[in-house]
């Protein structure tokens, strides 16, 4: 078993900075001491319950981001209101399923980027994760066919094509590029087509 690397105190300090101003937020008061105890508490924390650094690129697109928050917003709006219209309309007896999505990267922070933009949307959960094989199994609302099925998948592969050309690592931006260019330039575009 290969020993764990320590994350150095420097590369920690907006970790240390974030849980800082959490504590003041949850207790509502950043007095001197307060705050302190807090600086006291993250150390504890980051020094004895530690977890493997997450591994970022330093790559970031602003203008993708924009395009995304943009594309998301309006998912969960469209989600939103067909969620009411399916309650409204079909009630108990509408039909959902559990889709496996096999995802294009491994990284743990896009893995988990994707699980969580698909989870925000209404009517689609993730209920559990293969990390070893970076399979997301999503429950959908609305499910009723094979069709239906494979329309909920591409939508989470779209969703985790947009978060590749936000921050995704040179190497997975390779491999979402040979993939268009194998399946044309619609293939990342069907799956954002098709909505949620």
């Amino acid at each position: 078993m290969s020993p764990v690397r320590r994350i150095s105190l420097r590369t920690e300090l907006p970790l240390l900075a974030w849980l800082v101003i959490v504590w003041g937020a949850l207790w509502q008061d950043f007095s001197v001491g307060n705050l302190v105890f807090g600086l006291v508490l993250a150390l504890l924390v980051t020094r004895f319950l530690y977890l493997p650094p997450v591994e970022l690129n330093g790559r970031f697109n602003v203008l993708h981001a924009l395009r995304f928050a943009f594309v998301f917003l309006w998912h969960v709006i469209d989600a939103s209101v067909r969620l009411l219209w399916l309650a409204l309309v079909t009630g108990p007896r509408a039909s959902s399923a559990i889709v496996a999505v096999p995802l294009r990267t491994h990284s743990d922070l896009m893995v988990t980027a994707t699980g969580h933009a698909t989870s925000l949307i209404p009517g689609s959960l993730i209920v559990d994760v293969d990390r070893a094989n970076a399979t997301l199994y999503v429950h959908g609302i609305d499910v009723p066919d094979v069709a239906a099925a494979e329309k909920l998948r591409r939508s989470v592969l779209a969703a985790e094509a947009q978060l590749i050309r936000i921050m995704g690592s040179r190497e997975d931006l390779k491999v979402l590029r040979d993939e268009e260019a194998l399946l044309g330039p619609d293939s990342s575009a069907a799956g954002r087509e098709a909505g949620r």
